[in-house]
C-alpha cells in the first residue's frame, strides 16, 4: 500500500465523521429555532410598565355602585389560555379604571361610571352573558361593551383577539354585586 492511498483511506471516515458532525450540529440548531421560540416573547413597547389611559366624561365614577365594583374586580381575566394580570396604570389615572394585561396581549381596559351610550336605543341588539345585559360598540381590533342594566355604565373595552372570557368574568362579578335595573333606552 503506497502512502497516498494510506492516506487516503484515512481521509474518507475523517470526512465522513466531519460531515456527520456537521449535519447533526445543523439538525440542533434547526430544531432550536423550531422548538426554542415559543416561549419566547418579545417586549412590545406599551405593553410593559404603567398604562397610559386618557380621561374620558365618568360622572359616575365616584358612586357607590362603581367603588364597589371596582373594589370586587378580580386581579385576573383569562384570555384564551392565558391569564391577564392587572395592570398599572400611569398617573394621572382616570377615575373608576382598572386594565388587565402584559407584555403578548393587548390590555383589556373597564371605565366604570360612564354616561348612557349615544348608541343605546329601543332597537339596540344587547348580548346577555350570565344575567348581565351587554351592548357591544365595535371599533378596529378591538370592541367596547358596556353594561346597560345596572345603577351605572361600565365599559370594558376588549381586544378581538382576547376571546370571551373577560366578557364571562366581569359579568359574574357584575352579576353577583350590582342590583340588575330595566334597560334606559331613551335619554
Amino acid at each position: 500500500m503506497t502512502q497516498q492511498e494510506s492516506t487516503s483511506a484515512l481521509s474518507r471516515p475523517l470526512l465522513a465523521a466531519v460531515g456527520l458532525a456537521v449535519l447533526l450540529a445543523i439538525g440542533v440548531a434547526t430544531l432550536g429555532l423550531v422548538l426554542g421560540t415559543g416561549n419566547q416573547t418579545e417586549d412590545v413597547p406599551g405593553r410593559t410598565g404603567p398604562l397610559a389611559l386618557v380621561s374620558i366624561d365618568a360622572p359616575d365614577a365616584a358612586s357607590q355602585p362603581c367603588t364597589s365594583l371596582i373594589e370586587k374586580l378580580p386581579v385576573g381575566l383569562p384570555s384564551g389560555k392565558d391569564m391577564l394580570p392587572r395592570r398599572e396604570i400611569a398617573s394621572p389615572a382616570p377615575p373608576a379604571a382598572v386594565a388587565w394585561g402584559d407584555a403578548k396581549h393587548d390590555p383589556v381596559v373597564l371605565r366604570c361610571g360612564l354616561p348612557r351610550p349615544a348608541e343605546l336605543t329601543p332597537t339596540s341588539q344587547l348580548r346577555v352573558i350570565s344575567d348581565v345585559q351587554w351592548l357591544q360598540l365595535p371599533g378596529s381590533g378591538s370592541s367596547t361593551w358596556v353594561i346597560v342594566d345596572r345603577a351605572a355604565y361600565v365599559a370594558l373595552t376588549v381586544p378581538d383577539d382576547a376571546g370571551t372570557g373577560p366578557l364571562q368574568d366581569i359579568s359574574t362579578t357584575v352579576r353577583d354585586l350590582l342590583p340588575k335595573q330595566p334597560v334606559k333606552t331613551t335619554p
